[in-house]
Parts: structure tokens; sequence; C-alpha cells
């Protein structure tokens, strides 16, 4: 397994829903890169027993965080604790790229 990765290399597109590659996986961490063309949306859900976050590596997304909605724009983190429902849409001209990290929740 590398142990480096390029993450312009896990950046891609798909024209039915938003992009999304796994770059590790272990017991305790997903780490991948999601990607969202203009217009298109991860449905709000929830994980249980997960915290999520969101680093937004270029792009501005609408983020849902339980009842509320917030603007993610690069550089930005935004963080789902486990049990709060969350999702986003880009809304923007341009391609939404984020980071995203999965672990479970202490």
């Amino acid at each position: 397994m590398a142990l480096v990765k390029q993450l312009s290399e896990h950046v891609g597109e798909r024209p039915d829903k938003f992009y999304k590659d796994t770059l590790f996986r272990s017991d305790a961490l997903l780490l991948g890169v999601n990607c969202l063309e203009p217009g298109q949306t991860q449905v709000p859900h929830a994980h249980d027993d997960q915290d999520k976050f969101y680093y937004v590596v270029s792009g501005t997304g609408r983020f849902w965080l339980g009842e509320e909605q917030v603007t993610g724009t690069e550089g930005q983190v935004i963080w789902a604790p486990a049990g709060l429902t969350h999702g986003v849409t880009n809304q923007g001209e341009s391609r939404l790229t984020l980071l995203v990290g999965i672990a479970p929740a202490p």
C-alpha cells in the first residue's frame, strides 16, 4: 500500500452523480476525495457512529449541518459530529473538490 498519495491523481467527475475516490482506509479512518460538478449534490445523510469532516480543497459548497446550512470555501474545514445529518451541494460555477475524512466517534 502506498503511504504517499497525490490528490490530483484521485480527482475526477461523473455525469450521473458526484465523484468520489478513497485515498486511504483502515479500521480507524477513511480518507477520500469527493468532487461535485456545478449543480451536483451529496444528499443529506447521517453516520450514527462516525464523525466526518470536509476540507474544501477548491470551489465553494453549501453544506447542510443538521437544520443549518453554511457556505464553505477553499481552505475551510466543515465538521459533522456523529449522528448529525450532513450533505453538500455545489452551487458554484466550477468543480467543488473536498478532502473527506470519516472516523469512529469516541
